[in-house]
């Protein structure tokens, strides 16, 4: 597919574009409305594709603990039978917690790890069926308030009947993001894993404690603007950290609900990294 269409996509989902705006744009770029209709469901994610996991082998529940203000939707995967587990924050896109992050989180568990997807739109009742409204509303989330939700959550891990203290976090795109964040603010954070996420400010990089391992992808020029500046901090403070870029892929690589960006080997290759990383530091 012609990259002009997939960075268009891009900036509609991680910017203010109006959907009629960006329809526009995609009616001029693909030569007309009717063949922005035929791809738009080609960039758009399609769940039912979401990686299917042996589900009679792990105990999945929906839970929910304390956060700034009411209570935080989570859904909890394990191994069934297993204790002493190191856990893993699951943290979704800026759409929400869908099935693919429900998914991602069930392959965590898979490994071998207690792994929590939280909702981050809890304040607002959950995520919503509509991907444009969930848009909308991480947008309207307060960021202090947010991140002390997604530190509880790693408080919840840690104090698991089935857990063995040891916590680490992945996040996706908005998630990546927050990974850098928790890893910047939780002393105890083991591991932190960040897939296309925006970078933690330099001038913080000095908090962190964990061990980092940071996925991007080659065309990904939004976010990998930030590269440089904050692996010159990793390095200044001497932080133990693995930086990869994955030439040739676009932003949300790892997805594969979304066939124009998914890119299956360089999934694979980075989601191996992750795991070799949880267990090496969480076990």
């Amino acid at each position: 597919m012609d990259q002009r269409i997939i960075n268009l996509y891009d900036e509609y989902t991680h910017s203010g574009i109006s959907r009629k705006d960006f329809l526009k744009k995609l009616a001029i770029l693909t030569g007309g409305t009717a063949m922005a209709l035929t791809v738009l469901p080609l960039l758009e994610n399609n769940y039912a594709a979401a990686a299917e996991t042996h589900d009679e082998a792990l105990s999945l529940e929906n839970i929910t603990y304390p956060g700034t203000e009411g209570e935080m939707k989570a859904f909890l995967a394990k191994p069934k039978g297993k204790k002493h587990l190191g856990a893993v924050l699951v943290i979704h896109e800026n759409r929400g917690l869908n099935p693919h992050t429900i998914a991602v989180t069930k392959r965590v568990a898979a490994a071998g790890f207690l792994a929590l997807g939280v909702d981050a739109l809890s304040p607002f009742g959950g995520t919503p069926a509509d991907e444009d409204k969930a848009r909308e509303l991480i947008g309207q989330l307060d960021p202090d308030k947010n991140l002390q939700n997604y530190l509880k959550g790693l408080d919840y891990l840690r104090k698991h009947k089935d857990g063995n203290g040891k916590a680490g976090c992945v996040g996706f795109c908005w998630g990546g993001g927050m990974a850098n964040k928790l890893a910047v603010n939780d002393p105890e954070l083991l591991a932190a894993v960040a897939y296309y996420g925006a970078q933690a400010k330099t001038e913080d990089v000095g908090k962190i404690k964990a061990n980092i391992l940071l996925h991007y992808a080659g065309l990904d020029e939004r976010i990998n603007a930030g590269i440089p500046a904050y692996e010159a901090a990793l390095k200044l403070h001497h932080l133990p950290y693995q930086l990869f870029i994955y030439e040739g892929v676009n932003h949300a690589f790892n997805n594969d609900t979304s066939p124009t960006r998914y890119n299956e080997a360089a999934a694979k290759l980075a989601w191996g990294r992750t795991i070799d990383l949880f267990k090496a530091k969480l076990s």
